[in-house]
């Protein structure tokens, strides 16, 4: 009794971490090296941790898939789609600002997905998992790029 459940699937990443070589994309984010104990990283902000962000299959990978889990579950219009998203990876809802610019984005890019095919297959077969067949190519590939998008921003990226 008292337990509440989320209604929201939770994703997360996992990693080997090795002792005496650490990820490249950790060091990335300035994560220790584990060979002493420190109490609080340093945070920063580079251009290293976008291009991680945006690039490594592990990430890319990650956004096709919770792009699809959202078009599988969530039939329902582009914009409810979009803040579901947002709302499971930054913890809070979108602004009517930020919801105009990722439907922006969404539109632009399910066109050019539309037209482009071959980029949109490219993009999907990033990492080890296949993708679904049944979806759109064209608009899971369009909504992994908002996921990726979101994903790489401050909001979700670090906790204030």
């Amino acid at each position: 009794t008292g337990v509440q459940t989320c209604a929201l699937p939770i994703c997360s990443l996992y990693t080997v971490w090795k002792r005496t070589a650490p990820m490249p994309n950790m060091i990335a984010f300035d994560a220790g090296s584990r060979e002493v104990c420190i109490a609080r990283r340093q945070t920063t902000s580079t251009p290293l941790q976008a291009f991680v962000l945006l690039n490594d299959p592990q990430f890319v990978e990650a956004a096709r898939v919770l792009a699809e889990r959202t078009l599988k579950a969530d039939s329902k219009s582009d914009k409810e789609r979009v803040e579901s998203l947002f709302l499971r990876l930054a913890s809070r809802a979108l602004s009517p600002t930020e919801t105009r610019l990722l439907l922006d984005l969404l539109a632009s890019q399910k066109e050019m997905f539309q037209k482009e095919t071959e980029q949109a297959q490219k993009l999907l077969h990033v990492g080890a998992s296949k993708p679904d067949e049944t979806l759109s190519p064209a608009d899971l590939a369009a909504l992994t790029i908002v996921t990726q998008t979101i994903l790489n921003l401050d909001a979700t990226i670090w906790r204030r």
